[in-house]
């Protein structure tokens, strides 16, 4: 007969292996299939093509369907058919598939329509495995991912904009034409009470811009004055600036020099992106200031030597830009071995909110963009988590987004697959036709 302490040891070894089956069975994926991609236009649709906040939905046969954000439907059209009819879990796979599966490889738009679909590949992932994306990525090492706010508005009594940055053209957005040195300094103060690590301006601050004639040898001295204002107004807090491209290199470095003793955080797109291989190693020799760039780069073949030498000491590089989180997964290994931290460029509310994943699992310095205030775009009604200028991170499988679709138009729909032009090894990874 089996004694006590032998029974008890077999109970709980069949407890145990209950538990684990259940576990394993939990997380166990199912067969499942791409079965078509749609595009959405929404109430706040960028219409800039490069910063493309189009929503994109990618359905399966067992009924889950993934958000993205990006690119355009003629170029969503060419990458769809590249993964109806496969399987939505073998997201490298899929990426690797898109990235070969034509005669040129992907420029930076069409890698950023690829994102798109990487995006709501893992969205995918996370919701069968009852996951957030962050756990698929190892799971969140920090507690929230610090913030910043370009030219940040204080709220009024009564303002239902509180806690938000003035609206501007384009995504990322970019400083009103003209803003009184005191009204920067009030600015910069409010972000740093409403608890965003950095407030951030573009080069146009200093005084209007009249005729739409940028004169940038005299905007040079412009943009110092008003930074002093800013440095006064952020005390102990942060400030960086974006010049965004409007220098030459000259100027650049004459604007650098002067702004120096304010201390920037970074200063942000110093020169053009055609020079940036060039220019940015050369002024990264003569000035102090922390240099950032990168917003308009897709994959990491596209910067990988400034990062290596660091060269830069943030990239701007982003989603879905740089071809979705599969790739924004290999851009942090990058920055790690270099120690580069990671302020990645605002494009759309979709993207945002896989940032907040993806930036909550790498180890460097990170900070990122945030304008929406306590003003959620209005078809998105579960978004992401933000308080007190920082974005946390949230249990939500998935990216953790809800999409309101009677808030949407759909613009395309595409359902059939391509004729592959993409060969295998004989180990069965891919490589090119």
């Amino acid at each position: 007969m089996m004694d006590r302490r032998s029974l008890l040891k077999s109970l709980a070894a069949g407890v145990g292996a209950t538990l684990f089956s259940v576990r394993q069975s939990a997380a166990a994926l199912p067969k499942a299939r791409i079965t078509r991609v749609k595009c959405w236009a929404h109430p706040s649709m960028n219409r800039s093509f490069n910063q493309s906040a189009l929503l994109v939905t990618v359905e399966t046969d067992i009924g889950v369907t993934g958000v993205g954000e990006g690119g355009s439907p003629d170029l969503i059209r060419d990458l769809a058919g590249s993964v109806i009819g496969k399987s939505p879990f073998e997201i490298e796979r899929l990426w690797q598939h898109m990235y070969m599966d034509t005669f040129y490889p992907p420029g930076r738009e069409k890698i950023h329509a690829q994102g798109a679909i990487d995006l709501a590949l893992w969205d995918i992932k996370g919701k069968v495995l009852q996951l957030p994306v962050y756990d698929l990525l190892h799971g969140s090492i920090r507690d929230y991912v610090e913030c910043y706010a370009t030219t940040f508005r204080p709220a009024a009594p009564g303002d239902s904009t509180r806690g938000g940055a003035t609206p501007a053209p384009g995504a990322g957005g970019g400083a009103p034409a003209a803003i009184a040195g005191t009204a920067l300094r009030e600015r910069a103060h409010a972000a740093m009470e409403a608890g965003y690590r950095v407030f951030r301006v573009d080069a146009s601050i200093g005084g209007p811009i009249v005729g739409n004639v940028f004169n940038t040898h005299e905007r040079v001295r412009l943009v110092a004055r008003a930074c002093k204002e800013i440095r006064e107004g952020v005390g102990d807090g942060d400030w960086m600036i974006d010049f965004h491209q409007k220098f030459d290199f000259a100027d650049a470095l004459r604007c650098c020099r002067l702004i120096e003793d304010y201390e920037p955080y970074l200063v942000e797109d110093p020169v053009r992106d055609e020079q940036a291989l060039e220019e940015i190693p050369k002024l990264r020799q003569m000035t102090t200031c922390p240099l950032a760039h990168g917003e308009e780069w897709g994959q990491r073949w596209d910067f990988h030597r400034l990062v290596y030498d660091k060269h830069i000491d943030y990239i701007r590089a982003t989603l879905p830009n740089v071809g979705g989180i599969t790739e924004m997964a290999k851009v942090m290994a990058l920055c790690e071995t270099s120690a580069v931290g990671i302020v990645p460029h605002f494009t759309g509310p979709v993207a945002t909110a896989a940032l907040v994943h993806a930036m909550s699992t790498f180890s460097g310095p990170a900070l990122m963009e945030y304008n929406y205030g306590d003003r959620p775009p209005v078809y998105l009604p579960e978004f992401v988590t933000f308080k007190g200028g920082k974005l946390y991170p949230n249990e939500r499988p998935g990216l953790g987004v809800t999409v309101d679709f009677t808030a949407l138009t759909q613009l395309a729909d595409f359902d059939q697959p391509r004729t592959s032009n993409v060969y295998k090894r004989p180990d069965g990874s891919l490589t090119h036709w």
